[in-house]
């Protein structure tokens, strides 16, 4: 059955990926390994379900962030000035304990001679986010794939999450944020540019 989008334009359902027999008894291990019992009514098809949604938290795998930076525009009226999106949303999941990571991130990058569409630094976000991941790795990944495709004068990306192997178990400290950030250019090397840079960012 097709669904709707807020246009009134249908939208053909996502095709169901098979899943090997092997990923859907490894679920069923963890499900007799948590003390439940797979073959209960409530979790039949829990197997496939899971199998199905990690291959959609981990989709960013299957692309290459940095093609999302491949399009870029020369006329943009002599502006020369810090481009920016903040408030980015985003979620991932830590390679440590296969946790979700929720936050929010601020890319900016200060123009040489070209400039992309601004939805693309998002795109580049999720592409590097959607994998199992640690912070400090996502942030660098980011600034460096907008560095070497679009050779700016500078790059800044700043993220700010919590991570649920922390909030939901070890300590269980909820409402605890990790901040990272990562400068390249003249973000890094002049100070007056990275005052600049993070007070747009609220920082």
């Amino acid at each position: 059955m097709s669904a709707s989008t807020d246009d009134g334009h249908l939208v053909e359902p996502t095709p169901k990926v098979p899943v090997p027999d092997e990923v859907t008894e490894a679920v069923r291990t963890l499900i007799r390994w948590a003390g439940d019992d797979p073959s209960r009514e409530g979790l039949l098809d829990t197997p496939q379900r899971v199998a199905r949604a990690w291959k959609e938290y981990a989709r960013g795998y299957e692309e290459d962030p940095g093609d999302h930076l491949s399009r870029t525009f020369k006329e943009v009226g002599g502006y020369d000035e810090i481009v920016l999106l903040k408030n980015i949303p985003f979620q991932s999941h830590c390679e440590h304990h296969m946790a979700p990571i929720m936050g929010k991130a601020a890319i900016a990058y200060l123009p040489r001679d070209r400039v992309v569409g601004i939805s693309k630094l998002a795109r580049v976000l999720h592409g590097f986010a959607r994998r199992l991941q640690v912070q400090e790795r996502l942030t660098a990944e980011v600034a460096d794939s907008i560095w070497n495709h679009l050779h700016p004068h500078g790059v800044a990306v700043v993220i700010e999450a919590s991570h649920g192997c922390m909030t939901a178990r070890g300590v269980n400290t909820p409402g605890v944020m990790m901040t990272t950030s990562r400068m390249m250019g003249c973000f890094r090397d002049d100070d007056r540019s990275r005052r600049e840079v993070l007070a747009l960012m609220g920082c």
